[in-house]
């Protein structure tokens, strides 16, 4: 049995589709050239130096001469077509050569390099534009992804860390008693919850990225209703303004959308400061707003709060129980919603953000 034919390369393929062109189109010419050649008869009068005149037809050129003059012709037409073949297919695959070289360097780890192909601009040089925005976009998110690992690791392991220098302490005393144990174990469950925590936030966030799994309809006004409801006496003042915002889509990733915001604008927040939110439906999108009192925020600090494990200020209290991990959550779920987020630095101190769903 007979193995596969060897593939052949596209600038092959491409030098044997001009070459086969410009040979038939060698024969074609010879075709309409020499037939009505065959037929005319050339006359010179005898001891005449006048010019001769065609006088009609009769034998004249062989058709033998003509069979091996087109011959020889179309035989150095072979040579000539294949390179002038081979020329023009390795001229136009040039900038795809360049792409493939780039991509496969790319693919070993060289995420900052381009192809930047330039000039002339046609349909190859455009799709070298594209995929070297595609690599600016997959070293954005390699990057994003070790850094978020980095501080992953960095935030479990101070929990980690605390866990066992408590307990490594206690061992360490013998003068412990029943009291300074019951107190330990104590500290011990608030590092274990703290560290459960994050982990839930590290799976929301997980889960926000991977998507919407179900699409239901859902109105956004009883979602921020049950948010608010385990959510009061903090200190703050919850001004509420909820008409009905129907809408689609993952009510559980929508839940935790509006959970981080709240519990963001209520942990950055004054002392006895004040939340406002609002649902409403606005043309064919639904608006959910949240406005809260706080610390003035720069302009220019706004894009990095979305960043996973970015703190900016500690809380109302003066601590730092957050895992700048809330608004990464909120992103991630306006994006897998196809949602427009809007956030705003208010000029007297705190955020405005506004969250429309298409």
């Amino acid at each position: 049995m007979n193995g596969p034919l060897p593939r052949r390369s596209l600038q092959t393929r491409l030098t044997l589709f001009y070459a086969t062109g410009i040979f038939l189109a060698g024969i074609g010419v010879l075709a309409v050239v020499t037939i009505p050649l065959v037929g005319v008869q050339s006359i010179t009068p005898a001891h005449s130096s006048t010019p001769a005149t065609i006088t009609g037809t009769g034998e004249g050129i062989s058709p033998g001469q003509l069979l091996v003059g087109s011959a020889i012709a179309l035989a150095l037409l072979v040579p000539i077509a294949w390179a002038l073949g081979w020329f023009v297919a390795g001229r136009f695959l040039r900038p795809l050569r360049a792409i493939t070289a780039t991509a496969t360097a790319i693919s070993a780890g060289n995420l900052h390099q381009r192809l930047d192909l330039g000039e002339p601009t046609d349909e190859l040089t455009e799709l070298g534009a594209i995929l070297d925005d595609l690599f600016a976009r997959l070293e954005a998110s390699f990057d994003a992804q070790r850094h978020f690992v980095a501080n992953a690791s960095h935030e479990l392991r101070t929990p980690l860390a605390g866990l066992r220098t408590l307990l490594e302490v206690a061992l360490a005393d013998p003068d412990a008693d029943a009291d300074t144990l019951r107190s330990v174990c104590e500290e011990a469950l608030a590092l274990g919850g703290q560290q459960e925590r994050l982990v839930q936030a590290l799976l929301a966030l997980a889960t926000s990225e991977r998507g919407i799994t179900r699409r239901d309809t859902l109105d956004l006004a009883d979602v921020v209703a049950g948010v608010l409801a385990s959510r009061r006496d903090q200190g703050i003042a919850l001004a509420e303004h909820l008409t009905p915002a129907v809408t689609t889509g993952d009510p559980r990733l929508i839940e935790s959308l509006v959970a981080n915001l709240v519990d963001n604008a209520i942990r950055h927040n004054h002392p006895h400061g004040h939340v406002e939110i609002t649902t409403q439906t606005a043309g064919s999108e639904v608006c959910f707003t949240i406005t809260n009192s706080g610390p003035v925020i720069p302009d220019d600090q706004i894009q990095r709060l979305f960043q996973p494990f970015q703190r900016l200020a500690p809380d109302r209290n003066g601590r730092r129980d957050g895992y700048g991990l809330g608004l990464a959550i909120v992103d991630a779920v306006a994006q897998a919603h196809h949602a427009t987020l809007t956030t705003t630095a208010r000029p007297e101190g705190g955020l405005s953000v506004t969250v429309r769903f298409p």
